[in-house]
């Protein structure tokens, strides 16, 4: 099993930006795929960007590639999500979240989630 923990959310203005960091417990967290999804007020929970466990391939939506960056550090049981030229339409409540398995831009797919840290952009 794995227990994830989100941080590095906050208020930022537009075009600034954030990293956002997720680590996980377990010894085998190194063998998860990861995404980050999230979710909007009055929207569907959204995928952002996922991760194998290798680092070999990243995906990400098409609303945030090119700003966005997913990475990891397998030693420290991290996952990072490094946001840029951030927007109002980012604003939502990000969740990092794991699987075994290939990665995936379904959130149906995952095993284990984070409480999820807050991203607010103004305008």
């Amino acid at each position: 099993q794995v227990q994830l923990v989100e941080s590095g959310g906050g208020l930022v203005q537009a075009g600034g930006s954030l990293r956002l960091s997720c680590v996980g417990s377990g010894r085998t967290f190194s063998s998860y795929a990861m995404g980050w999804f999230r979710l909007a007020p009055g929207k569907e929970r959204e995928f952002v960007a996922a991760i194998t466990w290798s680092s070999s391939s990243t995906s990400y939506a098409a609303s945030v590639k090119g700003r966005f960056t997913i990475s990891r550090d397998n030693a420290k049981n991290m996952v990072y999500l490094q946001m840029n030229n951030l927007q109002p339409e980012d604003t939502a409540v990000y969740y990092c979240a794991a699987r075994r398995g290939l990665r995936s831009s379904r959130s149906t797919d995952y095993d284990y989630w984070g409480q999820g840290t807050q991203v607010t952009v103004s305008s």
